[in-house]
């Protein structure tokens, strides 16, 4: 009490960062805890593969801010965003970063999330739903299937020096499933390394947008999936999937019911 009145003293919020897998584009593929998070928002810090519409979860009165980065088009520096996490959740309290698919697949959230523990922020995560998985699922293929493919590889399609990666190379040497992100700009150079293994019948799907409702794909094979997708305008952001669980794809159930059609037919005329 001064000078007979009391004086109440505004709690100030306690820094809060919460990382946020925002699925892999349908805005109906978040978790609720996810959701939950965006409700008691301060600030968010959202990428560019992220649905927008998420954001209408959002109090009207928390500060948005768009940190995408897309074909070397970046709104922010990494290392500006993880500066900014930590400065707008001092400021302001609990700061939610919306990141695509999961943010720990390639999403760098393990390092926006060491980074502000250094500083003294809590750190929350919440899984999201990653594309690695999802986009395949969506098209009913499996990336794993009993008797087909007993493993699957995630890999990134270009590196932090903007190369191809070498694990390709490695993994198309293998039975397993190969799913690629980032990778549609070098899909010629994959298919090269697919084919160098005599691989040329494999199956292939290119999803580009996966989940969202301007989907789009190509299904075929090694030696035909680039100048499918090259007629088919597919851009990005894409995913890859090479393998043999592609011929459960309905594209590849259904010619094969066909063929099997015509066989049949033959024989009996």
């Amino acid at each position: 009490m001064e000078n007979g009145k009391w004086k109440i003293k505004t709690a100030k919020k306690l820094p809060k960062i919460t990382l946020v897998g925002a699925g892999p584009g349908d805005a109906d593929l978040i978790t609720r805890k996810g959701i939950k998070a965006l409700q008691s928002a301060d600030v968010v810090l959202y990428d560019a593969l992220v649905n927008i519409e998420l954001l209408e979860e959002v109090p009207d009165t928390a500060i948005k801010i768009y940190v995408g980065k897309r074909a070397n088009k970046h709104a922010f520096k990494q290392e500006e965003i993880n500066k900014m996490l930590v400065a707008y959740a001092y400021k302001h309290g609990h700061v939610v970063r919306l990141k695509g698919g999961d943010a720990f697949v390639f999403g760098r959230g393990q390092e926006e999330m060491a980074f502000a523990k250094q500083l003294g922020v809590q750190v929350e995560v919440v899984p999201g739903i990653s594309s690695c998985i999802s986009v395949a699922e969506l098209q009913h293929v499996p990336v794993t299937a009993r008797g087909v493919s007993e493993s699957f590889w995630v890999i990134t399609g270009t590196t932090r020096a903007g190369q191809l990666s070498r694990d390709i190379e490695l993994a198309a040497q293998s039975t397993a499933t190969v799913i690629i992100l980032m990778g549609i700009r070098k899909l010629e150079e994959i298919r090269q390394l697919f084919i160098k293994e005599g691989r040329f019948d494999t199956p292939a799907m290119v999803v580009q947008n996966g989940s969202r409702v301007n989907e789009r794909k190509v299904v075929g094979t090694i030696d035909t999936i680039v100048e499918q997708a090259r007629e088919a305008t597919i851009g990005t952001p894409g995913i890859i999937i090479i393998g043999d669980v592609v011929r459960l794809h309905p594209e590849f159930v259904e010619q094969a019911i066909e063929e099997q059609t015509q066989i049949i037919q033959r024989q009996a005329a």
